[in-house]
């Protein structure tokens, strides 16, 4: 390649945790890439014992890739312009100061999913009315799968989030009515009138307050 002027990378693999004596370190990766000094190189990785797997994820930076997976608590940081949409996945809480990091890093976001289910620190929890409102300033699509109600408190209260308008959410309907409050939760109402909800459950009765809580509503019949 003698010819070649730029190499980019974007390295996802997955390992299966099978009592392996031996796992790879970041140390490990950086010195697998010590004979190309002048390609920048990041890594992420991360081993989750109740998954079973360890998510590693090798990239070239200035980044170019459109779609970051799997980012989690020890996420490096930076700035990404070019990506639209990520993942969160982590067996540890995400923090209030996590999701700054994250909007900071990602300032073109348009598609995010969360899956959490720890629930925050009680410390957090307890100062929550001195945060900073973090904003998603292009978010078009939140998805929540298999989340604590914690994360999804984070992003529809708004003096935490705040969050543009004609956003489509796909969440469990019934974490959305208990982190409402049966659709009635004055904190959550405003980031809700902005929401075009996908409902995917099937519903016997629909709640009094639920129709007139989001902007709009789509019911999705399996």
């Amino acid at each position: 390649m003698s010819n070649l002027e730029q190499l980019h990378l974007n390295i996802c693999s997955t390992i299966l945790l099978n009592d392996q004596i031996y796992l790879p370190s970041l140390e490990d990766i950086q010195y697998s890439f010590e004979y190309f000094p002048d390609i920048q190189i990041s890594s992420c990785i991360n081993y989750f014992s109740e998954e079973g797997k360890g998510h590693c994820h090798i990239y070239s930076y200035p980044f170019t890739i459109r779609i970051y997976p799997n980012i989690a608590n020890n996420f490096p940081g930076g700035l990404f312009t070019c990506v639209s949409e990520i993942s969160l996945f982590d067996e540890h809480p995400f923090e209030h100061e996590f999701f700054v990091r994250i909007s900071r890093s990602f300032p073109l976001l348009k598609r995010l999913t969360i899956r959490n289910g720890k629930p925050q620190c009680g410390k957090s929890k307890n100062i929550r009315k001195f945060f900073s409102i973090i904003q998603y300033s292009h978010l078009e699509s939140l998805n929540f799968e298999t989340t604590h109600d914690d994360y999804i408190e984070q992003f529809l209260i708004d003096t935490r989030t705040y969050l543009p308008s004609n956003i489509t959410l796909s969440i469990d309907y019934k974490s959305l009515r208990r982190v409402t409050h049966k659709f009635t939760r004055k904190a959550t109402r405003l980031n809700c009138e902005k929401i075009n909800y996908i409902c995917l459950e099937k519903i016997r009765q629909l709640p009094k307050y639920f129709k007139n809580y989001f902007f709009e509503i789509c019911m999705c019949r399996p």
